[in-house]
Order: structure tokens, then C-alpha cells, then sequence
């Protein structure tokens, strides 16, 4: 089944540790462009979590944004180094004790000591339980974006499937058709010459006729090229039931198809077959154009 490269994704998690919000928009685009909303705790994360969306998006520019809310944690962010405060404290009051002085410590001055406060050093434990769920939440919300994509390239099979049956039924038209036309055209072809030559008195040569209504007939025939437009439309339908990076070969193949298309309105000369195949042409843009949003 054909994804598009357009589609949205939402999820909401909670558990004892985190509540997460995620969001995923994408439109269409050539290559994978990843745009991240993450708040500063979770941004750390961004090239793990970017592997996982890159599995699952061929192509598109998307943008994801995380809302991240963070449960009171039960260890605190810094320690306070109790021996070195007693030692200062110590020596000083030693200090004033010396001088006969009297001393009163301000605890309230330790706060402004940088060598008594110490950071806890990063837990990889801890990491590594905020990254697991991250990866459950981004998980979920890329399962409802894929979702969507899928629903929207169900629309857009069907759309691609009815205009390749609408061009097999006109190419049928064509090779049914062009047998004829190539016959008329010899025929005009040999009406003129006999008129011409009548007029200045000499008889057909036949030989020579023969000749020039073989050239002719190559320059005519679209057997060849009805074959391989039959082909590349074969090609088409197999391809719009690919479920993964449809949307290149799709392309592709339409270009091959137009090759086709206008080679064939070059060489038949009928008034009714080149308004169909100006139809055809028409059709082969529409589907460029749906191609342009399938991944």
C-alpha cells in the first residue's frame, strides 16, 4: 500500500516519571529533512531519536515538536560537601579564638562557596530510562503519523489506479486504431502522387511507390512504442502497491511513459487520436502530480 509524505501524528504519555506531548507534521519533499522542537532536557537525545525516525521516513519534511514535563526527582541535582565545611568552619573558629575574638558562623555565607557544593555526576542509568521513554512516546505518535500517511496513500491509490485503467483503455484505442490510419495515409500518399503525375503526364512507377510507402510506413508505425507504453502502464499498477519508496520509481516510470506518448502523437496523423492522446498527456500530469506526495 502507497504511503504519502503527507500526514500527522499525536501521542500523549504519562507515567510516574515523565509526561510527554508529541507531534508529528509532514509534507512531501525530495529527501528526509527533520526539524526537532525538543525543550533543553531531551535535546541531548535528538541524534538517538532521529535513527528512529529515519527508519521509518523514506522522504518528507517533517517537523516534530516534544512537550516534556518532568515528576519531582528523588536524588538532588548537587551535594553539599559536609567535611570541607567543617574544616573551614574549624580553622576558623580557631582562628578568632586565637585573636580572643568571638565566633558566630553565618550559614547563610556558605551558599556563596562554590568548593562546598558539587554537582551529581551524570547517572547513565538515568539516561538511559529518560531515553526509553522518549523512544515509547516518539514511537507512538510516529505509529499515528504512519497511520495517516497510509489512509491518505489508500486515497491515492485508487485516484492513481482509475487513470491507468482510463490510459490502458486508450492505448487498446490506439493500437486498434493506428493499423487504420497508416492505411489512409498511404492512401492519401498514392492519391496525390497519381494526381501530381497526371498533371505532368507520367504514368506511377510502381517500384518506386513501393519504396517510398516503406519508408513511410516506418515513420508511421507506433507498434513499438504502444508496446512499451503498455509495458511501463503494467509497471505502474505493480508499483502503486508498493508499500515502501514508491513515490521515485513512480516518477520515473511516468517520464518513460510520456517518452512513449509523444512519440506516438509525432507519428499518427488523425485528428480523433491526437485529442486522445492530448487526454493521455493530461492523465500522465495528473499522476506526476499525486506522485509528487507518495513516499
Amino acid at each position: 500500500m502507497l504511503r504519502s509524505m503527507t500526514g500527522f501524528g499525536r501521542c500523549f504519555l504519562e507515567n510516574e516519571r515523565h509526561t510527554q506531548v508529541w507531534e508529528i507534521r509532514s509534507v512531501n519533499g525530495r529527501r528526509p529533512d527533520i526539524r526537532w522542537k525538543l525543550p533543553a532536557g531531551a535535546a541531548v537525545f535528538e541524534a538517538a531519536l532521529e535513527k528512529k525516525v529515519k527508519a521509518r521516513a523514506l522522504r518528507g519534511s517533517l517537523d516534530i515538536t516534544l512537550r516534556l514535563q518532568t515528576k519531582r526527582a528523588g536524588a538532588p541535582a548537587v551535594s553539599f560537601n559536609e567535611d570541607l565545611a567543617d574544616s573551614l568552619l574549624n580553622a576558623l573558629a580557631e582562628y578568632a579564638d586565637a585573636r580572643g575574638d568571638p565566633f558566630d558562623p553565618d550559614y547563610n555565607r556558605l551558599l556563596a562557596v562554590p568548593a562546598l557544593w558539587e554537582e551529581n555526576p551524570a547517572d547513565a542509568d538515568a539516561d538511559d530510562e529518560i531515553l526509553r521513554d522518549l523512544e515509547a512516546g516518539l514511537n507512538e505518535a510516529l505509529n499515528d503519523w504512519d497511520e495517516a500517511r497510509l489512509t491518505e496513500g489508500a486515497a491515492l491509490e485508487k485516484d492513481l489506479l482509475a487513470r491507468i485503467l482510463r490510459m490502458e483503455q486508450w492505448t487498446q484505442i490506439l493500437r486498434e486504431r493506428a493499423p487504420a490510419v497508416k492505411e489512409e495515409r498511404f492512401a492519401q500518399v498514392r492519391e496525390r502522387l497519381e494526381s501530381m503525375l497526371e498533371q505532368l503526364g507520367s504514368p506511377l512507377d510502381e517500384g518506386r511507390f513501393l519504396q517510398e510507402v516503406v519508408l513511410l510506413a516506418d515513420k508511421l508505425d507506433v507498434s513499438e512504442e504502444l508496446s512499451r507504453l503498455s509495458a511501463h502502464l503494467e509497471r505502474l499498477r505493480e508499483l502503486a502497491g508498493t508499500e515502501r519508496d514508491a513515490g521515485r520509481k513512480l516518477d520515473f516510470t511516468l517520464q518513460e511513459c510520456f517518452r512513449e506518448v509523444n512519440t506516438c502523437g509525432n507519428k499518427i496523423q488523425d485528428a480523433q487520436l491526437a485529442r486522445l492522446i492530448v487526454d493521455m498527456k493530461n492523465e500522465l500530469e495528473k499522476c506526476r502530480e499525486q506522485a509528487q506526495n507518495i513516499e
